[in-house]
């Protein structure tokens, strides 16, 4: 994990989590990994179906004690 970006957004509520992923993913290198937590219910939901649509990787998505965690790998095309 010493390479990832970590991106608490515990406390917010649909559809912030993922307006809020969207905009740090929009900073970060094709490649790159963020790692979220989130407190939304429907997170669980959304932030995959986020992934699937803007072509992103979701690494991970476990149920913690306080919500959800998820692992992203940006998508599009990587600098050989």
């Amino acid at each position: 994990m010493t390479d990832d970006v970590f991106y608490d957004l515990k406390g917010l509520k649909c559809p912030l989590p993922v307006l809020k992923t969207r905009r740090r993913l929009a900073d970060m290198t094709p490649g790159e990994e963020l790692l979220i937590e989130t407190s939304d219910p429907l997170a669980g939901i959304d932030i995959p179906h986020f992934c699937n649509e803007d072509g992103h990787e979701l690494l991970v998505q476990e149920k913690i004690e306080t919500g959800h965690r998820f692992r992203i790998r940006k998508g599009g095309s990587v600098a050989a």
